[in-house]
């Protein structure tokens, strides 16, 4: 969708400050842009931005899918090397989420007129918006980000932090979630995600307070989850998706980068493709999340982490993933079930304990691929697969079963390895230093360090040093 340049331009000030009151009050003007956008335009581009994002597989824009080694790369191995500080990839991710995510959604919020089922849209997507982002940089500006407007213009925003974040956005969706019992009408046609189904928008908001929950340790948010477990997503018929199509410019991105642009980036990579195919799981998803096709002597072979994989000498993702018309997900039943397995592993009351809810995810997992009850059964009795039997701590347990499913969806996928751990995830063959290990967070870009200079030193400092080894505050 075509964006507006004006409010493009305003919100980048968020991001980058500005040099002077001269040339913010030139951006100030436009004869050529409408800037007075409706509500409705501005959620739905939001929307879109968000979605896309998040399930991108472009390793210049959210290299996720290489962090969580799903993938490797074929030719240019910058972002399996870790190397992200020198390729802009932090910069994008910063500019398009403060942006065309969040500065879209708070004006759309400004143009809501008396209808609380619109402005808790708004605050659910925010939110989501707002996690991302603590989860990939830490301290992040916050609370005097986005005023760029009116009488109170911030374009140096200071750092919040990432703690503090989180308790603000769990507050938030708690009141996100009673705004949907106040009436309104709601975002429909402009609903790209869920199409005015207000039934679903509840349990997304109750799924994100799971999500918040669970991924701080302790029992912080205890009574948070216990409130939302029963009222949050319950099957595969619940998950948040967002559909696109068969042409462009509405293709699912990723078909963009596997076969539009008519290149051969991107192989499995050797750590997805080891667990799935140990004798301990002989995981069926491996035909799904693989291409059967592009075996060697029977077997699958994926590439080493770092190193160049040839296209022709490693199999390829499966065949599913190349189709325009995938779904973009930003939230599934499988996820929600880990998400409890380890709130009843704190012994937090979710309905169940932990081993019901990690057998749930497994199911909801299989189900979602299209393999069948008896094909979970038979894999989730595996010892190695067991709860009661599984190697590791339950957070390891839990983790490694929530990367395997989230598989594609490549920024929760390396979440769930920095938060829970269980993942194998390799270390870079090549790298050195902080291009060696798996990043526990992106570091700043680069612009901060100059035009917003004191507040990102301060921020670096809060954190222990801006470095991909620094340690977002649940990473454990």
């Amino acid at each position: 969708m075509k964006k507006f340049n004006l409010i493009n331009l305003l919100a980048l000030l968020v991001i980058i400050g500005c040099s002077s009151d001269e040339y913010y009050e030139s951006l100030n003007k436009d004869p050529n842009n409408p800037v007075d956008v409706g509500a409705e335009i501005l959620f739905t581009s939001a929307a879109k931005t968000l979605v896309s994002e998040l399930n991108d597989i472009d390793y210049r824009d959210a290299p996720f899918f290489l962090f969580a080694q799903y993938g490797q790369q074929t030719t240019y191995t910058d972002e399996s090397q870790y190397d992200i500080k020198n390729r802009g990839v932090a910069e994008s991710i910063y500019s398009t989420t403060y942006q065309n995510v969040l500065y879209d959604l708070k004006d759309a919020a400004s143009r809501i007129d008396n209808d609380p089922y619109k402005t808790a849209q708004v605050e659910i997507l925010s939110i989501y918006a707002w996690q991302y982002l603590v989860d990939t940089f830490g301290d992040i500006p916050y609370s005097e980000a986005l005023n760029v407007v009116g009488g109170s213009q911030n374009i140096s925003p200071k750092y919040d932090d990432d703690t503090a974040i989180y308790d603000d956005l769990m507050t938030r969706a708690v009141s996100a979630k009673d705004l949907l019992s106040q009436g309104g009408f709601g975002f429909t046609d402009a609903d790209v995600v869920l199409a005015g189904d207000k039934s679903k928008w509840t349990k997304f908001a109750n799924g994100l307070i799971i999500k918040l929950g669970t991924r701080v340790p302790g029992d912080k948010f205890k009574s948070q989850v216990e409130a939302a477990y029963d009222k949050s997503l319950l099957s595969n018929a619940d998950n948040i998706t967002m559909g696109y199509e068969k042409d462009t410019p509405n293709t699912n991105p990723s078909w963009l980068e596997l076969v539009q642009a008519g290149r051969n980036d991107f192989v499995v990579a050797k750590t997805i493709v080891d667990v799935l195919t140990s004798a301990d799981l002989s995981d069926p998803r491996q035909d799904i999340y693989f291409d059967p096709t592009s075996k060697f002597d029977g077997s699958y072979l994926g590439g080493t982490i770092g190193e160049k994989s040839g296209w022709s000498q490693h199999s390829k993702i499966g065949t599913l993933f190349f189709e325009p018309t995938l779904k973009g997900v930003l939230m599934d039943f499988s996820e929600i079930s880990f998400y409890l397995a380890d709130a009843a592993a704190r012994g937090w009351s979710v309905g169940g304990d932990a081993s019901t809810h990690y057998t749930n995810g497994i199911k909801a997992s299989f189900d979602y691929w299209g393999l069948t009850s008896v094909q979970a059964d038979t894999y989730i009795a595996k010892p190695k697969v067991a709860f009661a039997t599984a190697d590791g701590s339950s957070d390891e347990k839990i983790g490694k079963q929530l990367w395997i499913s989230l598989y594609f969806r490549g920024f929760e996928g390396w979440t769930a390895y920095r938060r829970y751990g269980g993942a194998p995830l390799a270390q870079s063959s090549l790298g050195a230093g902080d291009f060696k290990d798996v990043p526990r967070r992106f570091e700043y870009p680069v612009e901060e360090q100059s035009i917003n200079a004191s507040n990102y030193e301060a921020a670096s400092s809060a954190i222990g040093g801006d470095l991909q080894s620094t340690k977002v505050f649940w990473d454990q």
